[in-house]
């Protein structure tokens, strides 16, 4: 159910170049930031150190979610390897199903599981990487009322990933890497916020 301030979630999706991409958006995010941030990271099974370098550089309590996790506003929430993190009313879930795109956890699987819960109050946000997982999911955000936002593939350190969600997803807010962080933090209390105009 939407409510007056708005979104509930932001739910970030990225693959290959993420880690910059990630630090990136966590550090500039100000640290009574109002929603959850959740993340899915394609990574390897033996992968341990993400949360431990987004946590260096934010004020934001950054964890590897546990199933059931509960979601908390202005807190960094991580899909671990091999898992699929679905997002639910107020918290986390984990999966072993099958890979989705070749990926597990997926960024998909993720951002279909937030409009499905949250429809209009989601944030979907779609980072460099190198293959099209994300714009299926995207897609059914922003289907769901909800807003889509995509890192311009200019500034990403691979561009397949972006290009795929502004292909299935016209509609969505492109920015550069460095404007997302200040354009999540200034549409907490604002249902339909201005994207900046594209570039030439």
């Amino acid at each position: 159910m939407a409510d007056e301030a708005g979104y509930r979630i932001v739910a970030v999706g990225a693959s290959a170049g993420g880690l910059y991409a990630l630090r990136k958006l966590v550090a500039s995010l100000p640290g009574d930031f109002s929603m959850p941030v959740a993340i899915v990271q394609h990574r390897s099974k033996d992968s341990e150190l993400l949360c431990e370098l987004l946590q260096e550089c934010t004020a934001m309590q950054v964890f590897e979610v546990n199933d059931k996790e509960e979601a908390r506003p202005g807190c960094v929430y991580i899909a671990p390897p091999d898992y699929h993190m679905l997002v639910d009313d107020g918290f986390f879930s984990l999966s072993t199903e099958a890979p989705v795109r070749f990926s597990r956890p997926s960024i998909d699987v993720m951002f279909e599981s937030a409009a499905d819960t949250y429809g209009m109050d989601a944030i979907g946000v779609v980072l460099t990487g190198a293959n099209a997982d994300g714009s299926r999911g995207l897609r059914r955000i922003v289907d769901a009322g909800g807003l889509g936002v995509v890192q311009d593939p200019t500034t990403a350190e691979v561009r397949v990933m972006p290009q795929s969600a502004m292909k299935a997803v016209p509609e969505a807010c492109v920015l550069a890497m460095d404007e997302i962080p200040a354009y999540l933090a200034g549409i907490r209390r604002r249902r339909t916020p201005p994207c900046p105009p594209e570039r030439g």
